[in-house]
């Protein structure tokens, strides 16, 4: 770019004052259309010709409901992580767990993997840095767990749906099973079930890295962009999701809902994990369908093991780390993190 062209882009550059009020008009007009939500969906279902507490009205209702509701909180969400990603870059979060092989590297990378905003489909990469730069392999698996199962996306479209307190148990439970199947995993010296060109790969130890001199416009730059990769490639999976829902609460009877995926039934656990390996779905459109199941009183313990073998046990994620695990290690580790998800689900549905 030439200096006459970086003067014409700086000049057409907004000041940062219409940045900062663009920011909160955005929020204020967010707030006030969040807040009217339910008017406007019962408006929606009114067009249709069905009764509104018929099968079909419910489903319309739920749907017309849902859609901008989780579109919304979903926009948001994904613009704050995204501002907070500029602070913490996987490189910088690399730095941090490379060399940490006392135990407590377990609880602090299933931390990281919390706070950072980072989804499934970054897996292969990470995976890759973090063995290249000689973290261990079960703090590596601490991370992965915890970045796809209870990341900041998913926790806020759950507290958003469904309430702080199953949040919070969703959060304490994720964390959990990621720290201790990263620790099983970790004391079974699985290093030698990686891809060889994997093994062979040594990028030696991580130094400290420059701090990244940002200005808050472009922090604010960065969230928007945030918002329009990732709302761009899960909205359909969002109406999809939110679809399934409508159809489970509209048509779906509780009696059978019960039967199915009540707390008495023993096989309701591994049954709810099974049919949650094959989906292909991510946080945001499995927490609708969480939502319209424990609307018609499927078990809290049961809706759980559904949710976290959606989002941790995918088989389109397992496909994609296949590139960097053997077979056989990927075999372990769904086996190490499944009986976590199943007692997770098992102890929910018999304390509640």
């Amino acid at each position: 770019m030439t200096t006459e062209t970086q003067g014409i882009s700086h000049r057409h550059e907004m000041p940062d004052w219409v940045w900062y009020l663009s920011v909160l008009a955005a929020a204020v007009i967010w707030w006030l259309v969040y807040g009217q939500l339910i008017p406007l969906s019962e408006w929606v279902t009114s067009l249709f010709p069905v009764a509104r507490d018929s099968h079909t009205g419910s489903a319309i209702a739920f749907f017309a409901y849902d859609v901008p509701k989780v579109l919304m909180l979903l926009t948001a969400i994904v613009f704050v992580t995204g501002v907070l990603r500029s602070w913490f870059s996987p490189e910088k979060t690399r730095a941090i767990l490379a060399g940490k092989r006392q135990i407590w590297g377990y609880p602090m990378a299933a931390l990281l993997g919390v706070l950072t905003p980072f989804c499934s489909c970054s897996s292969v990469p990470l995976f890759i840095g973090f063995v290249s730069a000689g973290i261990p392999l079960g703090v590596t698996f601490s991370f992965l767990i915890a970045g796809p199962m209870v990341g900041p996306v998913g926790l806020g479209l759950l507290y958003g749906l469904v309430g702080w307190k199953i949040a919070t148990i969703y959060l304490v439970f994720g964390f959990t099973i990621a720290t201790v199947s990263g620790y099983v995993l970790g004391r079974m010296r699985l290093e030698r079930y990686l891809q060889d060109w994997v093994r062979a790969l040594n990028a030696g130890p991580v130094g400290d890295l420059p701090e990244e001199k940002l200005t808050p416009i472009e922090r604010i730059k960065i969230g928007l962009e945030q918002v329009r990769e990732i709302v761009g490639k899960v909205w359909i999976w969002v109406l999809v999701g939110i679809a399934i829902g409508a159809a489970i609460h509209g048509y779906v009877p509780e009696a059978m809902m019960l039967k199915i995926m009540g707390g008495e039934a023993w096989w309701s656990v591994p049954s709810a994990v099974l049919i949650g390996v094959p989906m292909y779905t991510n946080a945001a459109g499995v927490i609708p369908i969480a939502e319209a199941l424990l609307g018609k009183g499927a078990a809290l313990g049961t809706t759980l093991a559904f949710m976290m073998s959606v989002i941790a046990l995918s088989l389109p994620e397992m496909i994609i780390l296949k590139q960097v695990l053997t077979l056989r290690l990927i075999a372990i580790f769904i086996a190490v993190v499944s009986l976590g998800i199943l007692a997770t689900g098992y102890l929910f549905n018999f304390l509640l």
